[in-house]
């Protein structure tokens, strides 16, 4: 089990009500949204570091990026008649 340290965090009351409705496990459940937030953001990072050093994505990237993130789903994120 990995090591925690104990914090104390605010949350509006509604909010503590549907994240009850939602889980047992509160902490579990903000340490995973925690997480997910801390690899968008250094996605994010990762991202325009790349740009700087090789420009702007074009727009065949982005739809190569797309399709693979998304598979066959078309760019306006609907999927085709199967």
């Amino acid at each position: 089990m990995a090591e925690t340290t104990r914090i104390t965090v605010t949350l509006p009351n509604d909010q503590v009500a549907e994240l009850r409705k939602l889980t047992d496990n509160v902490s579990g459940y903000v340490a995973e949204a925690v997480a997910r937030q801390l690899r968008h953001q250094l996605l994010g990072a990762d991202l325009l570091r790349y740009q700087e050093e090789h420009g702007e994505f074009t727009e065949e990237e982005l739809a190569q990026a797309h399709s693979r993130i998304f598979g066959a789903a078309g760019l306006d994120g609907s999927a085709g008649a199967a």
